[in-house]
């Protein structure tokens, strides 16, 4: 059943670490559910994207606030792909490089920061219901949710995924040196003060090591069923909030 939130909007959180395929499958819940769609990872990097070209450190707190107030950050959907764009320039490349990744990671674990893009992403909560991607969807930004899940996968696994695209992507990668990153991130983004990735109390875990897409969002479909009693929307296309 659909819990009472303040905005009377229902939730999906998917969280879970880089590389568990956390990006396609909120976007085809959504898909199946008429909802909106928040990919709130694009968000982090691409504010670290902007915070870099305007020289601002992550220990620049006044910087940190006017990057914010200066960054016109759009996402669209085209094609079937959610593309980046920053005061009208498509960055989406860059801001999904490996180094895109790191730098969001730092920025990340500063609080004023995570502050301001928190306001950013509870603001997406729109009619008729949203499912939002990340690392503490669940646990900090929507820990109302109505159905909370978190995407697993090996260390070994997600440096394979994350190999294959970016190699698909023309960029120069070395596996074992993307295996070493991820575990290290992992470790950053579990261990730090500010809002770290864990699983929440109440979050269905899935692990997608060994399951394809389609079989990892028949899974989370199911999980949601048992949560929410709502009827997918077929005809309606899901947004892209931010």
């Amino acid at each position: 059943m659909i819990k009472n939130s303040g905005l009377n909007v229902p939730v999906v959180t998917i969280d879970g670490p880089s590389g568990t395929g956390k990006g396609t499958v909120a976007a085809r819940v959504a898909g199946r559910l008429g909802w909106h769609v928040l990919d709130s990872g694009a968000l982090y990097r691409a504010f670290a994207y902007a915070a870099r070209i305007k020289g601002v450190n992550p220990d620049d707190l006044q910087g940190i606030v006017d990057c914010d107030a200066d960054s016109a950050i759009i996402f669209e959907s085209i094609a079937g792909e959610v593309r980046i764009i920053l005061a009208g320039e498509d960055v989406t490349d860059a801001v999904r490089s490996e180094e895109g990744g790191r730098a969001a990671s730092v920025y990340a674990a500063v609080p004023a920061v995570r502050s301001i893009l928190l306001a950013r992403q509870r603001a997406a909560r729109k009619p008729p219901g949203l499912v939002a991607d990340g690392r503490d969807m669940g646990t900090v930004v929507f820990s109302d949710a109505d159905a909370k899940i978190f995407l697993d996968a090996s260390p070994k696994v997600r440096a394979e995924r994350r190999y294959k695209q970016l190699k698909e992507k023309g960029f120069d990668v070395n596996l074992a040196r993307l295996e070493k990153e991820i575990a290290e991130r992992d470790h950053k983004d579990a261990t730090r003060t500010e809002s770290p990735l864990i699983l929440a109390e109440d979050a269905f875990r899935v692990d997608t090591s060994h399951k394809s897409i389609d079989e990892v969002v028949e899974q989370v479909m199911g999980c949601i069923r048992s949560c929410l009693r709502v009827r997918p929307v077929k005809s309606t296309k899901p947004g892209i909030v931010t």
